[in-house]
């Protein structure tokens, strides 16, 4: 009986594995399907390329995808939600995404249990009709399984993960990588504050009453500037200035024998800019929130301009292990970033390790000229460790002066720092103690210790990279006021007591 028993739940297992509404089998130049329900589901398939288009409203719509093939691609619209299985896919596409997805409901991707799953895109030359990313999704996408997924990037232009909305991801190993070049870099544009105004510069929050002094008439009542209203020969003579201007620019790396990157802190090519790129290859990007509550994260982008993990409308970290490596911002977001109980290594080669941008912020366009009163980075648990190796002005937290706020955790940043002046948390939002140590000599591979009175160790962190004099946020769960504690590594040591929730070591 129970040998029956086993039998049917075997078979039930075998039956659930194969319910998908849609397999899809690569190979080398054909793509086989399998479709077991038809009704309201259409699917055309040219060669390795597919599309599958659902009118199911109510009905989540199940697609397997295996095999493996060189230039093939896969088009996802379904009304309404979707869950695409992975089970031993390899698809490279040659030109654009190798998977769309343009549901405006949720798309749930999974990884396999025991499975490798690869994607990977070469080119991105025809972004109008085909997207630039691995993965390009328009609503809600959930990356889950307790398999792996590989994306690979190596085209111009290609981004690792593109989604219009949010991205969460749980249990699942995730593996991005971006090597392709951006495709250039947008020219600055001075802002037309009039034209952003109706009313006028007067409306701008902290803006004087008619302009600024001394400036006739003020610059509230200044008309809109028109580009085009400006005469050719007079747009020839400026471009014919700016030519001379910019042939006239000192040498800054001539002025010293050694170059600027003798500089202590200066990395190689000087100091790291904020340029905005016509698509910047970025790891993983979303114009809505990024939230990762589970399992293994690891981000590696090359080239400048490149993110490693960007979301718009700020980034949670729940759980799971977040390692990024970017030449430029590590963790990005235009909102709050909350680090909630995951253990995260977020390294910049060339800009902030952690960025967050709130939109009431010091730098915030058009808002209040006083600090904002909100936190931009909450940390409440877990590991961050945020190390960013460009030097000043760049920091391991930055947060354009909002407030950090640290209920728990343990922290280890290390950066420039701004004028020793990085984003810290006050004596009111470090409802932990937090130490920031100015000056902290960093030697590459030398372990720097944690140590409380009594000379036990609280924690070791190695940084990858040497940097002369550090501006380093350090707290831990074992901190606790009017204790002493040490910092040491090879050529600095110093002990310091916590007298206030938030203190300054020079």
């Amino acid at each position: 009986m129970k040998k029956f028993l086993f039998l049917i739940a075997v078979l039930c297992t075998a039956c659930t594995a194969w319910a998908e509404d849609v397999t899809v089998h690569f190979g080398a130049t054909k793509a086989k399907v399998k479709q077991t329900v038809k009704d309201s589901v259409s699917v055309t398939v040219d060669g390795t390329s597919v599309n599958i288009e659902s009118q199911y409203a109510d009905h989540r719509l199940t697609v397997l995808l295996t095999g493996k093939c060189s230039d093939g691609r896969v088009c996802l619209k379904s009304v309404g939600k979707a869950k695409v299985r992975l089970e031993g896919l390899d698809l490279t596409s040659t030109e654009g995404a190798p998977l769309v997805l343009k549901n405006k409901k949720k798309v749930e991707v999974v990884a396999a249990k025991g499975t490798e799953n690869t994607l990977t895109i070469t080119a991105c030359r025809d972004t109008a009709n085909n997207k630039s990313a691995t993965i390009w999704t328009k609503g809600k996408l959930q990356l889950s399984g307790k398999g792996s997924l590989n994306i690979v990037a190596t085209g111009d232009g290609c981004r690792g993960i593109k989604a219009k909305k949010d991205i969460t991801i749980e249990e699942l190993t995730l593996n991005v990588t971006t090597t392709g070049n951006n495709l250039g870099e947008k020219p600055f544009e001075m802002p037309d504050f009039g034209a952003m105004h109706p009313e006028g510069m007067d409306s701008i929050p902290g803006m004087p009453k008619g302009g600024f002094p001394g400036m006739p008439g003020g610059m509230g009542g200044m008309p809109p500037f028109n580009p085009d209203s400006i005469p050719e020969e007079v747009k020839k003579h400026f471009e014919e200035m700016r030519k001379q201007f910019e042939g006239k620019m000192p040498d800054f790396g001539a002025m010293r024998p050694e170059g600027m990157d003798s500089i202590p802190g200066m990395p190689e090519g000087g100091f790291g800019g904020k340029h905005k790129y016509v698509s910047s290859t970025k790891g993983i990007a979303s114009k809505g929130q990024i939230v990762v509550n589970s399992g293994k994260v690891t981000v590696r982008t090359s080239t400048p301009g490149a993110e490693g993990i960007e979301g718009k409308e700020g980034v949670i970290l729940n759980g799971g292990t977040i390692d990024v490596l970017s030449p430029d911002d590590a963790i990005n977001a235009n909102d709050v970033i909350e680090f909630n109980g995951a253990n995260v290594v977020a390294r910049s080669t060339g800009n902030d390790a952690v960025d967050a941008n709130p939109k009431s912020g010091f730098f915030s366009p058009f808002g209040s000229n006083e600090e904002s009163s909100e936190p931009a980075i909450v940390i409440r648990g877990g590991t961050v460790y945020a190390w960013s190796q460009v030097g000043s002005p760049e920091e391991g937290l930055d947060c354009d002066f909002a407030p950090v706020m640290v209920e728990g955790g343990k922290v280890f940043s290390v950066g420039g720092g701004m004028g020793e002046m990085p984003s810290v948390p006050t004596n009111e939002t470090a409802q932990q103690p937090t130490v920031l140590l100015i000056g902290l000599g960093v030697v590459q591979d030398e372990p720097i210790q944690i140590c409380d009175a009594t000379g036990k160790v609280l924690d070791t962190v190695t940084i990858p990279f040497s940097m002369r004099r550090s501006a380093s946020l350090v707290t831990h769960p074992d901190f606790q006021l009017g204790n002493t504690y040490t910092i040491k590594t090879k050529g600095y040591e110093r002990t310091f007591t916590l007298n206030e929730a938030f203190t300054t070591v020079r």
